[in-house]
């Protein structure tokens, strides 16, 4: 369906030439927008990998696309998004491939539900996972990640319940792999990395086995991970 000449992506479903450039990174976010362009069979656009550790995203490119200074960032022609939920909603509207979105109101309502519920699960995840590196050592407490860690403990039961209510073998928002299984599913593959004892929610370390095979999760894989499986163990005690 593609070819790329000169550097530019044509799609020849809208008979158009298109040059996506997403500064991805190694994140939740660099994996979910990655692993929606690879559903929507987008292959051969430019892209850079940008190190946090290094302060590359704090480069004037970046700065001239995103003010946030936040990654990815996507540029589409002259279009611009930077927001990883709206970047993957723009790639459903704007191309072929893997069908996200579901037309049925009842089905569609349901992804977009799981879709931005999926900040919940993300957020909290972090305060618990990265608590050291986002908060000053003068400022962290034992009662706070104590606090946290019960907050994670109660969205990771959520998410077991919405799995266990689909049923064995089904996706996020029903049978068919969605939007919601784009957006979510790389918050969900950090849980094993780092140590999550997965005895507890069965129902969630099921769906992870499931969709890590997936061809566009392994084309979306990070490289550190990939080379260094196992992240440091701070959702071993949960």
């Amino acid at each position: 369906l593609n070819a790329v000449k000169n550097g530019v992506l044509y799609v020849n479903a809208f008979n158009i030439g298109v040059i996506l450039t997403p500064l991805a990174c190694h994140t939740v976010l660099g994996l979910r927008f990655s692993a929606a362009l690879e559903e929507k069979l987008l292959q051969g656009y430019k892209h850079k990998h940008l190190s946090f550790d290094k302060n590359e995203h704090k480069c004037e490119e970046v700065k001239a696309l995103n003010p946030r200074v936040q990654l990815p960032t996507f540029k589409h022609g002259d279009i611009v998004v930077n927001e990883s939920f709206g970047a993957c909603l723009y790639l459903e509207s704007a191309s072929q491939g893997t069908r996200l979105i579901p037309d049925d109101p009842v089905e569609q309502a349901l992804v977009y539900q799981r879709v931005f519920e999926t900040n919940n699960l993300q957020q909290k995840m972090y305060d618990v996972a990265f608590y050291d590196e986002y908060v000053p050592e003068e400022e962290r407490h034992e009662s706070a990640l104590k606090r946290n860690k019960e907050s994670l403990i109660a969205e990771f039961k959520l998410w077991e319940v919405y799995l266990q209510k689909m049923g064995k073998g089904s996706y996020l928002a029903g049978k068919s792999f969605t939007m919601a299984d784009v957006v979510c599913f790389p918050v969900i593959a950090y849980f094993p990395r780092l140590h999550f004892p997965g005895e507890r929610c069965p129902r969630l370390m099921e769906y992870y086995e499931m969709l890590k095979d997936r061809p566009s999760i392994k084309a979306s894989w990070p490289l550190e991970w990939l080379e260094k499986p196992e992240g440091p163990d701070t959702l071993k005690n949960l």
